[in-house]
Parts: structure tokens; C-alpha cells; sequence
């Protein structure tokens, strides 16, 4: 992990002005590789087909810059997502395995899709929170956030955090309500999975979602901004469109079958 974050450092050191979408594909590319390599990526190939044909159905509609977008499922049961540019976005199996519908995980990858569309990670570096951009990766890749470890990132990305977690994450947001209705499913799951979360954290603080508000910071006001964009939409179209399938809830189910794994990040 050390060399993986050292090598995600340098290479942000290099961005310049502007990073070319080729540029950016190239290191979403080169991060997708290491990243593969020391999170626990469930391989059953049923499962892996439908996130990519769901996720697929969604970016393709979202963005023109052909990107070759790839979607993966971390064998953790922690409550997490994440994406890095170029079109690589990540799904903890404990956040899906939470999902009730179908909307509900695609309101997440639309919101996953938003950060990569927009070029939020881009940006950071663009802005010179290199190292600590670098930190808050290893925050979502690693425990070392957890206890004693999230002093290191409050005092080291705070600022990356800060501005990643209150004005992209909002924007994401608002990009993941247009990102799910351009693909004709229905975006109410995206306040749904949130309340979902904001529920388990009071009911269960120790449950395992400590890692989804460490990178996805969830208040109230963030929800009701939410539900007064969808609020405004007609309900016969909300109505319309697709909320849930069979093949989602046989997909979840086949996830929940599979054994668990028993690696850890390296």
C-alpha cells in the first residue's frame, strides 16, 4: 500500500494546468491495476456482469468522452464506494448487500459516475492537494482511518476532504438524480439508500458503514437537497420509471451466497 500511494503521489505531481481525457484514462488505468491488486475483487463472473451492464446503462448515457468505464465489487463488508478517474468505480459488497431495490445501487453508481464525469479527483490535483488527496485514498482503501488512523487524515487531508466531501459530493449527488432518470430508473433510491445508512448509523453505530461517511460525510441537509430536486419532477414520471427487477434481486441474492474472503488490503 505504501508503494501503491507513493507511485498515486508522483504520478498526481506531474499533473499540470490541464490533464487531456487520455491522460486522465491513462492514470484511472494505472490506479485501477494497483487498486485490483490489493482489495479482495469478488470474480464470479454472473455478478461482475450484471454491476458492469447496470453501471454500463448509466454512463454510457452520461458522458462523450468514450470512456472504457469499468465497475467493480470489493469483497468487504463494510458499507463503502468509489471511483478514480477515467472511468474505474468501485462497490463494496456490504453496501450492496444493504440495497433494497435496484434504484438504490444505481442511485450510487449514478453518484459514482457524477465524480468521475465532473473530474472531481482532477480538480484536487489541479488545485495542489496532492499529498493530501493521496491520504484521503488510502483513507478509502485502507483502515488506517479508523480509530487513532482518521487523526493522521483529519490533520493531513482535511482540506481534500473538506472540499471534496461538501461541494462535489453535492454536486455528485445532483449528477446522480440526472444520470439515473437519463437511463429511465427511478432516482427517488438515491435519498432511499441514503436514509438507509443515516438509520443503521443511529441504530447501529458499530455496524460497519464508518467507512461510507468517512468518504461520503451524510447530514440531513444533504438528503432534503436530494428530495427537493426529485420533489419537483412529476410523480407520474418518477412512476414510469424503473425502480426494482427480478434480475436485480437474483443478482443480489447470488451475491449473498457467495462465500466471503477472507484477504485483507496489503
Amino acid at each position: 500500500m505504501r508503494l501503491f500511494l507513493c507511485t498515486f503521489i508522483m504520478l498526481a505531481s506531474t499533473a499540470g494546468c490541464a490533464i487531456s481525457t487520455q491522460r486522465e484514462i491513462e492514470m484511472g488505468t494505472d490506479y485501477s491495476r494497483q487498486i485490483n491488486a490489493q482489495l479482495p475483487i469478488i470474480k464470479d463472473p454472473e455478478v461482475t456482469r450484471y454491476i458492469n451492464l447496470l453501471g454500463d446503462s448509466i454512463a454510457r448515457v452520461t458522458d462523450d468522452r468514450n470512456l472504457d468505464w469499468r465497475f467493480f465489487i470489493v469483497d468487504s463488508p463494510e458499507v463503502n464506494a468509489f471511483a478514480v478517474p477515467g472511468g474505474y468505480v468501485y462497490v463494496n459488497r456490504g453496501l450492496i448487500e444493504r440495497t433494497r431495490t435496484m434504484n438504490q445501487l444505481a442511485g450510487v453508481l449514478g453518484h459514482e459516475i457524477g465524480h468521475v464525469v465532473k473530474r472531481h479527483s482532477v480538480k484536487q490535483m489541479q488545485k495542489g492537494e496532492r499529498l493530501n488527496f493521496g491520504v484521503l485514498l488510502g483513507c478509502i482503501l485502507t483502515p488506517i482511518c479508523s480509530n487513532g488512523g482518521a487523526t493522521a487524515v483529519q490533520i493531513g487531508g482535511g482540506l481534500a476532504m473538506a472540499s471534496f466531501s461538501r461541494n462535489d459530493e453535492a454536486e455528485a449527488d445532483q449528477e446522480g438524480i440526472r444520470n439515473t432518470m437519463r437511463a429511465r430508473i427511478d432516482p427517488r433510491g438515491i435519498p432511499e439508500m441514503f436514509r438507509i445508512l443515516i438509520k443503521e448509523r443511529s441504530d447501529r453505530p458499530s455496524s460497519g458503514i464508518d467507512a461510507w461517511f468517512r468518504t461520503h460525510p451524510m447530514e440531513e441537509d444533504r438528503v432534503r437537497a436530494t428530495e427537493a430536486t426529485i420533489s419537483q419532477l412529476s410523480r407520474a414520471t418518477l412512476d414510469r420509471m424503473t425502480r426494482d427487477s427480478p434480475r436485480y434481486q437474483d443478482f443480489k441474492l447470488r451475491l449473498t451466497k457467495l462465500p466471503v474472503s477472507t484477504a485483507q488490503a496489503r
